[in-house]
C-alpha cells in the first residue's frame, strides 16, 4: 500500500531510501519503488521481544552462535528491503555480512491491529521466494502462532502446542503458552 508522506522529499530509488531520513516517528520498507509505512514495534510488545530473547539464549545461544536480531533491514532482493520484528542470523552470516547481503533463515513478526493481513501474507511469500526457511506470525492479543515452513505449510499453535524453528534451530521449541508468560 503506497503511502503519502508530507512535508518532505520522497526517495525514488533504492540508493535515495537507504540514505533517506524521514523525520517522524514511523519505519519504512522499500519494495520495488514504493516505500511501505508502519509503526515501530510497540512497546506493550517488549516483554514478548524480551521473553523471546531471554528463551532464546537459554535454548539455542550456548549451542551455536547467532543471534536474534530486532527490526534488521534485510534486502530480500535487488529491490525489496523488508524490515521483520525479529530475525535469526548464524554467526557465519554475522560475519559474512561485512562483505555480502545476508537473508535470516528464521524470522518472526508480531501482529498488531494495524496490520494489514494480507500484506503480512503478501510478505511471507517474499519471504520464502528470497530464502527464508521458517516464519513466526505472532498473534499476542489472541496468544496463537502460525509457523510456516514454506509459503503453503502452516501450522497453528495455541495453548501448550510447541512453537518450533525446525529445521532453521531444532532445539528452539517453545509451548505456545510460555511466550506469553
Amino acid at each position: 500500500m503506497a503511502t503519502e508522506i508530507k512535508n518532505t522529499v520522497l526517495p525514488r530509488t533504492l540508493a535515495e531510501f537507504e540514505n533517506w531520513e524521514p523525520n517522524d516517528s514511523f519505519k519504512y520498507e522499500w519494495n520495488d519503488g514504493e516505500i511501505i509505512k508502519f509503526e515501530g514495534i510497540k512497546s506493550k510488545h517488549l516483554y514478548l521481544i524480551g521473553n523471546l530473547s531471554e528463551l532464546f539464549d537459554k535454548t539455542i545461544a550456548k549451542k551455536q552462535r547467532g543471534q536474534l536480531i530486532c527490526e534488521q533491514d534485510v534486502m530480500l532482493t535487488g529491490i525489496q528491503m523488508r524490515r521483520p520484528d525479529l530475525s535469526y542470523f548464524s554467526w557465519e552470516q554475522i560475519v559474512k555480512s561485512k562483505t555480502e547481503v545476508q537473508i535470516p533463515e528464521f524470522v518472526i513478526e508480531i501482529i498488531s491491529t494495524f496490520d494489514q493481513i494480507l500484506e503480512v501474507k503478501r510478505k511471507v511469500i517474499e519471504y520464502f521466494k528470497s530464502g527464508v526457511k521458517v516464519v513466526w506470525l505472532m498473534y499476542p492479543e489472541e496468544q496463537m502462532v502460525e509457523i510456516y515452513t514454506s509459503a503453503k505449510h502452516i501450522t497453528v499453535c495455541t495453548d501448550n502446542d510447541l512453537c518450533s524453528a525446525s529445521p532453521v534451530l531444532e532445539d528452539f521449541e517453545i509451548p505456545t503458552s510460555q511466550l506469553w508468560t
